[in-house]
């Protein structure tokens, strides 16, 4: 049985899209914990896919210089500067209600000039950076709108925009519950990730991956992603981070599941990710089978009252 958010019956994405014999639906991991910010990721994303340059922007936020994921930004990496206590000159920590102390991630500590240590020589601060990009959800509004098909699902169960099919409607972008498509300027039509279709039609990785060097963004079979990212969660916690969580992993979730997901050390909203989302298209059917009763309601009114006044 499909669960309470399903739009569809209990098959994979791409099987309900109609493909048969489909391969094992791929996707993107991406383990914050070991993201250095290096941008990488979207370098490689804009050489491969050709996407337009995003300009020098100083958003005043960190080294954050691309701000958001839009039509020429199919990856994004965020920096979010988060102060925390370091232990005093005696060693002690400060108080635990002030949150827990920086922790060992499995990956070289860094820091800019300029900012001090504590005792521990460890920082009173700690960058969470995550590299953003399109979910690929299971249950995904932007397909249930589309009205020419630009949007279709691929037999990797990715989500994909036929950019010569696009009319430029924006119908996509409001039901995105991320926030993920967008239109390119002097252009007109939506643009996102496509998860590099052509490169895994070859067998290969796609590009924001094969260049990420600590193997923070991670590519593969969905259901195998989902074992290695329970298991990372669980080594993290043994070392002490118990913030340590995933996010967009649940086939139950209000998307279905993402096809792209990540681990946050973080509430979701720190790195401005919605907590609950929602499949935006969920009640339309509901909506529908509401207005057509009305209508035949209004009607049944019009007749009665015409009848009745004709006797």
């Amino acid at each position: 049985m499909p669960d309470a958010n399903s739009r569809s019956g209990p098959l994979g994405p791409a099987p309900d899209a109609g493909w048969t014999d489909a391969p094992p639906r791929m996707g993107f991991f991406t383990d914050t914990s070991v993201c250095i910010g290096c941008k990488a990721c979207e370098v490689a994303c804009k050489e491969w896919n050709d996407v337009p340059g995003s300009g020098m922007d100083l958003l005043g936020m960190s080294y954050d210089n691309t701000g958001a994921l839009t039509a020429n930004s199919w990856r994004h990496v965020a920096f979010v500067e988060q102060p925390r206590p370091a232990a005093d000159a005696a060693g002690s920590a400060a108080p635990a209600a002030a949150g827990p102390g920086p922790q060992f991630l499995g990956m070289p500590g860094a820091q800019p000039p300029g900012r001090g240590t504590g005792a521990a020589g460890r920082s009173d601060f700690r960058w969470l950076m995550m590299s953003d990009v399109c979910k690929h959800c299971t249950h995904a509004a932007c397909l249930d709108v589309c009205p020419t098909g630009s949007l279709f699902r691929t037999e990797f169960g990715t989500v994909v925009v036929q950019e010569d099919i696009c009319n430029g409607c924006g119908y996509c972008i409001p039901a995105c519950p991320y926030g993920v498509i967008d239109q390119r300027r002097g252009d007109g039509r939506a643009w996102k990730c496509t998860l590099c279709y052509d490169r895994l039609g070859a067998g290969l990785t796609p590009a924001c991956a094969q260049a990420c060097p600590t193997e923070s963004i991670q590519y593969g079979p969905l259901d195998e992603l989902r074992k290695r990212a329970a298991e990372r969660v669980a080594t993290l916690h043994e070392r002490g981070v118990p913030e340590a969580r995933l996010y967009g992993h649940d086939p139950t979730d209000g998307v279905g599941g993402d096809g792209a997901f990540f681990l946050l050390l973080d509430a979701p909203e720190v790195y401005g990710l919605p907590p609950d989302p929602v499949v935006t298209t969920r009640d339309l059917p509901r909506m529908w089978r509401r207005a057509g009763l009305a209508a035949l309601a209004m009607a049944a009114a019009a007749v009665a009252a015409f009848v009745g006044g004709s006797s």
